[in-house]
């Protein structure tokens, strides 16, 4: 398995990779599987139970918000950070569920989407089941995903086989797999660690297109930061009750002397408490 920065770094909704991105792929990623079989006009109902470490802290990782986005149709890389809580809400109190935006069934939040805060599932940690009913209660489907990481997504049969996740095997010009050996690779090629990055980059895509993406990807953390700090003070999202603390900081920090110039900019100077309902770049 050869992997790219852009499998390590992408652009997510937060504030959890494993907790947040992974479920919501694995959520839309089952819906696109019932549509490919021909059976989303046949569903009437879904159920999806997250377990282990997705259900004894989803609340907190906003895991159940994720999975209903993610069975809408969102992707962790589009989804409107600005409406993603008002789209849950509404599901909720109307208790109607359209999934991936063509098929709404009826939805009940507390039971449609279950956080146990005991029981695991044997592959990993990170587990969680979907299934699809039809009018009469009878399965349509299911299918059991792991959230290994990173938002990697596998499903219980990829896992069994061994089947890794990212890119696939492919000859890099400057291999190495240790932090040492990444140095071995500098030294006698004359090369500083972004060349040697940059190079081994350019067996997945043109050089031009990595600075693409990895410049979308500073500017989705950079909006992030700068929106955390623009926020009311209150409490984060999740249930928790941690106090947003970037805004009181970012005053601060403005206010100092020395500062206010960077700040007129629209810089962010703290990444403290970054909204954790915004885009982040995860690994």
């Amino acid at each position: 398995m050869t992997l790219s920065a852009l499998d390590l770094f992408s652009v997510g909704i937060g504030p959890s990779s494993s907790h947040t991105v992974g479920p919501m792929r694995a959520a839309r990623r089952f819906v696109l599987e019932l549509a490919d079989a021909g059976l989303l006009p046949h569903v009437a109902r879904v159920q999806v139970d997250l377990l282990g470490s997705l259900g004894a802290t989803g609340r907190g990782h906003a895991s159940d918000k994720a999975v209903i986005l993610g069975l809408m149709g969102a992707t962790p890389e589009d989804v409107d950070t600005d409406t993603a809580d008002e789209r849950v809400r509404l599901a909720c109190e109307w208790g109607v569920l359209d999934l991936l935006g063509t098929r709404a069934i009826d939805f009940d939040r507390s039971t449609d989407v279950v956080l146990h805060l005991r029981g695991t599932l044997p592959g990993h940690p990170n587990g969680m089941t979907c299934a699809a009913f039809d009018a009469d209660g009878g399965a349509l489907a299911e299918r059991t995903f792991y959230s290994v990481g990173g938002g990697f997504v596998v499903t219980a049969q990829e896992l069994a086989s061994g089947q890794s996740v990212g890119g696939a095997d492919v000859e890099q010009p400057y291999p190495f797999t240790t932090a040492a050996e990444l140095l071995d690779q500098c030294s006698p090629h004359d090369l500083a660690i972004s060349d040697v990055m940059l190079a081994n980059e350019s067996v997945f895509r043109p050089p031009a297109a990595t600075r693409a993406a990895l410049l979308h990807i500073w500017s989705v953390m950079r909006e992030s930061v700068e929106r955390g700090c623009r926020r009311e003070a209150g409490e984060l999202p999740g249930g928790l009750r941690v106090r947003r603390r970037a805004p009181q900081l970012f005053e601060a920090l403005r206010r100092r002397d020395g500062l206010g110039a960077l700040a007129g900019a629209g810089a962010a100077t703290t990444g403290a408490d970054a909204d954790s309902a915004a885009p982040t770049a995860s690994a």
